[in-house]
């Protein structure tokens, strides 16, 4: 099994080498990481310069860009092969509801949903940090499910694994996205030369966290598994869209 490995935290993140870790044996395992943190960063491809690929000691490989270039560089012109599955994660932080659309951890797994590969983005949800290797766990032993028993179909899954020793896991729940409030205001500060300068504000609270989202599910203790899709087509207002155009 050919496994290719990102996140949007950095080739030095220790998510990302809890993740490689827990991979061992399961196949042939390829890391290609930013060569920095670039959360946030979403689907965005770079186009207005080349990449560059490097290896640091360990053996990852990391680029000069998004996540998403990283998988795109990996899928499309680095590798030998097609891999069978990538993973991106473990990332520090949750990626719940709205926080999908602006993760590159879950851009670096759509992007191989999109390349046509069965693809996990997974998520420790707490800033602590303190137990990746049970979050990694987790995924290697949905990787072993998928490589035993294929899902049969196109797949992107979203996981969002509380930060407890894996033990203390009350087990797999297949969700839905939440939704939060909308985000704190920026916060506005003078920089030491002088500028003003704008930090973007917090996210805001989970808002739609009722019994079936992922934020309920975390909130509980057990890990959130997301199936996601990439059509954004708002289907229920396409008549009303015709109405008012007069079609």
């Amino acid at each position: 099994m050919r496994i290719l490995l990102s996140n949007d935290d950095g080739y030095f993140a220790p998510g990302l080498a809890a993740l490689a870790e827990a991979m061992h044996g399961l196949g042939d395992v390829t890391v290609v990481a930013p060569e920095r943190n670039r959360s946030g960063a979403s689907n965005s491809l770079t186009l207005d310069r080349p990449l560059q690929l490097r290896q640091a000691p360990n053996g990852f490989h990391y680029v000069n860009g998004t996540p998403t270039d990283c998988v795109h560089l990996a899928v499309t012109g680095m590798l030998d092969h097609e891999p069978d599955m990538v993973i991106s994660g473990v990332n520090l932080g949750p990626n719940m509801g709205d926080d999908t659309i602006y993760s590159g951890t879950v851009a670096a797994a759509m992007e191989g949903y999109l390349l046509g590969v069965p693809s996990i983005a997974v998520s420790l949800a707490s800033f602590e940090g303190k137990h990746f290797p049970a979050a990694a766990r987790v995924v290697r032993e949905l990787v072993e499910r998928f490589r035993a028993q294929p899902f049969g179909a196109p797949v992107l899954l979203n996981l969002n694994v509380p930060d407890v020793p894996y033990a203390d896991l009350q087990g797999l729940q297949v969700t839905r996205l939440g939704r939060r409030h909308k985000a704190e205001p920026v916060v506005k500060q003078v920089s030491p030369r002088g500028d003003t300068v704008y930090w973007v504000g917090a996210a805001g609270a989970a808002a739609d966290a009722g019994v079936g989202t992922d934020f309920h599910a975390v909130s509980n203790g057990w890990v959130s598994v997301t199936p996601l899709q990439i059509d954004l087509t708002h289907a229920g207002q396409t008549g009303r869209v015709r109405e008012w155009l007069g079609q």
